[in-house]
C-alpha cells in the first residue's frame, strides 16, 4: 500500500494533524509526517513533493494556517493528489487559510476539507488509496456502516433524553 505524506507548515498545526494520523492508524494506512513551510523552507517542501511518488506516497495531506500556501506549493510540484487542511489562525479564525487553500489556479488542483478537518482529510486520502485497494475499500464501507449504526442508536434513544 502506498503511504500518505502529511506536511504541516508549523508545529502549531499538530493538533489538526493528530486528527488525521488517528484516522490513518485506525485504518492501518502507513504515513509520514513532516514540518515544511512554503515560505520558510520552500526548497525542502519542493523536494518532498517532487520525490513523493518515487518515495512511495500515493497522496499528500498539507495543513497550514494564515496565508496557507503549503498545499498549493506542494501541488505545484507533484501530480499526486493533494488534500489541503486550512488551519485556524489568530486573526480570521481560518477563513484566510480556507480561501488560500481552495482558490487554486486551473491546472494545480488541491482538494480542500473544512477548517481544522484533519479526520476528513485522512478519510479522503483513504478513499483515494482505496480506488485500487479492495481491502481498504471494505474497511471504509464497514466504517460508514458503523457510523450510520451509531447515529441510528442515538436516534432510538433521543426521546428518553428529552
Amino acid at each position: 500500500m502506498r503511504k500518505v505524506g502529511i506536511v504541516m507548515g508549523s508545529d502549531s498545526d499538530l493538533p489538526v494533524i493528530k486528527k488525521a494520523t488517528d484516522q490513518l492508524k485506525k485504518l492501518e494506512i502507513p504515513f509520514e509526517v513532516h514540518i515544511y513551510s512554503a515560505h520558510r523552507t520552500p526548497a525542502e517542501a519542493r523536494d518532498f513533493a517532487l520525490n513523493a511518488r518515487k518515495n512511495g506516497f500515493g497522496v499528500i495531506i498539507a495543513a497550514a494556517g494564515m496565508a496557507a500556501h503549503l498545499a498549493g506549493a506542494l501541488a505545484a510540484n507533484t501530480t499526486l493528489p493533494v488534500i489541503g487542511i486550512p488551519c485556524a489562525g489568530p486573526v480570521l479564525d481560518g477563513l484566510d487559510a480556507l480561501l488560500s487553500t481552495v482558490q487554486m489556479p486551473t491546472g494545480i488542483p488541491v482538494a480542500t476539507v473544512a477548517v481544522g478537518g484533519g479526520a476528513n482529510a485522512a478519510l479522503l486520502a483513504a478513499q483515494i488509496l482505496a480506488v485500487e485497494d479492495a481491502e481498504l475499500a471494505a474497511q471504509l464501507d464497514a466504517k460508514r456502516a458503523a457510523d450510520a449504526a451509531a447515529v441510528l442508536e442515538k436516534d432510538a434513544g433521543v426521546l428518553e433524553r428529552i
